[in-house]
Formats: C-alpha cells, sequence, structure tokens
C-alpha cells in the first residue's frame, strides 16, 4: 500500500504488481493532477483507471456518483473497485470497458487519461475520437503523454485546438468541446431581392462585395 495526498486528500492506494504504477503514484499522473482544477459541477471520467487513485482522488472532492472509471484490465476494475472501498467512496461507478465501448454516459465535462505508451496509436486515436464525443459542450480532455507531436496534431484535429503544458518530463494536453461553426449559416444564400439589387450595382459600376 501506498498514501498520496492529492487535492488537500489523503487517498489510500493497495495495488497488484500486474498494474501500471504499483508502489507510487507515476510522475505523469501528478503532473495531470497538478494541473486541474475541479469545479463542484464537474462530471469526471478516469479512463484507464488503472488503479484508481484518479477518480478516487476525484470523488473524494466531488460527490461520488458524478465519477465514472473504466479500464479494460478485469484485474484493475477489481482493484479500484476495492480501493474506491478503502478510500470511503465505494459508489463510484467502476465499468471493465475496452476504452469507451461499454461507456455510455455523454454528459461529462473533464475526462482524464493517462493512455498506454506500449501500444500503437490506435487505442489513442480511438480515446481521443470518442472522447469527444462524450463531452459536453465545453467539457475538457485531458491526456499526459511522454510524446508530444502526434497526440498534440490528433486532439487539434478533432477538438480543434489543444493547450499544452511540459511538467517534470511529461506534456499535459488539454483540449474543449466546442461548437462547431454553421456552414449551412455561412454559405447562406442570397436572396432573390438582395441579388437584384447587387446586380443593378453592378450594372451602375456600384460594387457592394
Amino acid at each position: 500500500m501506498y498514501r498520496a495526498i492529492i487535492w488537500n486528500n489523503e487517498i489510500k492506494i493497495e495495488t497488484n504488481p500486474e498494474l501500471f504504477s504499483p508502489e507510487y503514484v507515476d510522475r505523469g499522473t501528478m503532473a495531470m493532477l497538478n494541473n486541474i482544477d475541479l469545479k463542484e459541477d464537474e462530471k469526471v471520467l478516469d479512463l484507464g483507471c488503472g488503479t484508481g487513485i484518479v477518480g478516487i482522488a476525484a470523488a473524494k472532492v466531488l460527490e461520488e456518483e458524478k465519477v465514472v472509471m473504466a479500464d479494460v484490465d478485469p484485474i484493475a476494475v477489481e482493484t479500484s473497485k476495492h480501493n474506491a472501498i478503502l478510500n470511503g467512496v465505494g459508489e463510484i461507478k467502476i465499468l471493465q470497458s475496452d476504452g469507451f465501448r461499454n461507456i455510455d454516459d455523454f454528459d461529462f465535462t473533464l475526462i482524464l487519461s493517462n493512455p498506454p505508451y506500449h501500444t500503437d496509436f490506435s487505442v489513442a486515436k480511438h480515446f481521443i475520437e470518442e472522447g469527444n464525443k462524450h463531452l459536453l459542450l465545453g467539457g475538457k480532455m485531458v491526456l499526459v503523454v511522454k510524446r508530444l507531436k502526434w497526440y498534440k496534431n490528433k486532439m487539434t484535429s478533432i477538438f480543434g485546438g489543444v493547450k499544452v503544458i511540459e511538467e517534470d518530463g511529461y506534456y499535459i494536453l488539454i483540449s474543449e468541446k466546442r461548437e462547431k461553426p454553421n456552414k449551412e449559416k455561412r454559405d447562406k444564400p442570397i436572396k432573390k431581392k438582395h441579388m437584384k439589387k447587387l446586380m443593378k450595382s453592378k450594372r451602375r459600376g456600384i460594387n457592394y462585395e
């Protein structure tokens, strides 16, 4: 077991040697959490929850029903459930899910993830593309990564922009879900009466464009 102070709360974590960072909170996760200020009305998804420390820390600040945790690994799911009870937040919704495939909530305001480094980018691609769909407008996706270029380009292509923070050898990427421009309004056809006026003006040598 190890202990950590996150958002002014002590978190106790019993670990499993088969899970990521079994002896302490990894530096990347701490770098990510150091750059997040939770608001009272947040609904948080801890995606790839591992031992559960991120979701449990969020639930200690928010209400338990405002936190969802998910991991593809059944050992991670059982470990997270055990640690949630250990920390007095046993009502957190904790799911076994390959990415978003078993997650049916589409009203998250904050998605937090330390995606797996030792896989190809297909996992991260799924996280980012589906993450955008599961956020409310104004919601944010936050990833902590070691490799910047691909993640920065992908998050920019899906969200339209990304904020990058470098801390302790890691990159924290924050993207906000924004309303897409209304192409129909932008390309709205000119009404007939306006077209007639425009044609008359052009014949007189006046250009309103």
